[in-house]
């Protein structure tokens, strides 16, 4: 007989998380929040439609213990995929046509996209099957992309519910293709990482679905990203950007200024850490315009490599078209380095122009530069700047708090559904 004064605690919350590649150097952050939701007394299962981005001996140890315990779709191959549909036929027959009629529709006329339609419906029936073995009945999927069409169509064939973190801005740029009308009407809530996603959202669907939306920002932990020494004057100005080599990144624009500034006859180096398709072009355009040392290819490099780097830096750019909110600005302003970067789709919410750091329009190379030089110049501003960084991280983009938001946001979520809220 239970005591009301000492009322049984509530079971643990179990849902699984779907991701594209994990682990992966650019999905780091996810890594992070399973972790620490685990802290807080979730049990997360993480399946993963593809294997790590590098080989087991490049993976961390924390990777390593991850990928150990993930659930790799693609590994499991033709015989896998055959198993989950005669096993699903049976167990759930009508499901299985349910989520079959839906990648049909999703595909439409496009043969290319039919026949992906089909790739996602046999990794939603794998998806589904693995739950149901694992006894979880809600799937969470960063990012609404194809790993979100998976999770739609498996609720479609199974009974479970999914949520989404939309980061943008791709989904928002090619919002039929990415079926994201559909996600957010199949969706049980969606996590969005700032307002400017949200807004996204908001203007694909009506105001009866609004309340699905979930302001969740991401995070880093501050003392982990620590500040670093600020240094010395009479060493080479560095420069670091951190991010995949791709057009939506803007590192060409970002080689332009360095060229500006060397012509200028300043002493400065920019370390581009990342790799990518890009990495050829942006190759040939350091060598066009003669950057030589001045500016290193670093590749991509692990987390525990990323702040040796970042330690060295005098200032972080960058010059992106398109982004959500880049977890590597929260991680170069924890660690007090001042960063200059673009005003665009979410960004101006974690740093506030000449306060937090230095905005500049888009594609402007010559403004970049001019901010580069500013920075440059004035040793007072850089503290400034980084100082304030730093202290809009710890305000803002804490994880630790910003995780326990979206746990609070779970748990409240998910009991709902479970008839409990």
């Amino acid at each position: 007989m239970s005591d009301n004064n000492h009322p049984h605690p509530s079971p643990p919350l179990r849902l699984a998380y779907l991701v594209s590649q994990y682990p992966a150097v650019s999905h780091t952050f996810i890594l992070r929040e399973v972790a620490r939701l685990r802290e807080l007394g979730f049990e997360i299962a993480v399946a993963s439609i593809n294997g790590p981005d590098r080989p087991p001996d490049r993976l961390t140890a924390a990777e390593q213990s991850e990928a150990a315990h993930t659930y790799y779709v693609k590994r499991h191959g033709l015989m896998g995929a055959l198993t989950a549909k005669w096993a699903t036929l049976i167990t759930h027959p009508a499901g299985f046509f349910r989520g079959l009629k839906l990648a049909l529709r999703l595909g439409g006329a496009d043969l290319k996209k039919l026949l992906y339609g089909l790739f996602y419906f046999t990794e939603a029936l794998m998806i589904g099957r693995w739950m149901a073995r694992q006894g979880l009945q809600h799937l969470h999927v960063h990012f609404a992309t194809p790993a979100a069409t998976v999770a739609l169509i498996a609720r479609q064939i199974f009974p479970i519910t999914f949520s989404m973190t939309v980061h943008g801005p791709d989904e928002f740029y090619d919002a039929p293709g990415y079926y994201l009308s559909q996600k957010i009407a199949g969706a049980t809530f969606i996590c969005c990482i700032g307002y400017y996603a949200r807004s996204q959202l908001m203007k694909l669907s009506p105001p009866d679905q609004w309340d699905k939306f979930e302001i969740s920002p991401l995070g880093v932990d501050p003392t982990l990203f620590a500040p670093r020494p600020f240094r010395a004057e009479d060493q080479p100005f560095e420069v670091i950007c951190v991010g995949r080599l791709t057009p939506a990144k803007g590192q060409a624009i970002l080689l332009d200024a360095i060229a500006r500034l060397r012509t200028d006859g300043r002493a400065i180096r920019l370390r581009l850490v990342g790799d990518g398709p890009d990495r050829p072009i942006l190759e040939r355009i350091a060598a066009e315009r003669a950057l030589g040392q001045a500016v290193i290819f670093e590749g991509a490099v692990n987390q525990d490599r990323i702040r040796e780097l970042y330690a060295a830096a005098d200032a972080f750019a960058l010059a992106s078209f398109a982004e959500g909110i880049p977890v590597v600005l929260m991680e170069a302003m924890a660690m007090t380095i001042p960063c200059v970067t673009t005003f665009i789709t979410g960004i101006p919410e974690l740093i506030r122009d000449s306060q937090d750091g230095l905005l500049v329009a888009p594609s402007d190379s010559e403004g970049l530069a001019a901010a580069l030089a500013r920075l440059m110049d004035n040793a007072d501003l850089r503290q400034r700047l980084g100082v304030a960084g730093r202290a809009r991280v710890e305000d803002k983009y804490h994880l630790q708090r910003n995780i326990e938001r979206l746990a609070a946001i779970f748990r409240r979520r998910l009991r709902k559904e479970d008839g409990h809220g």
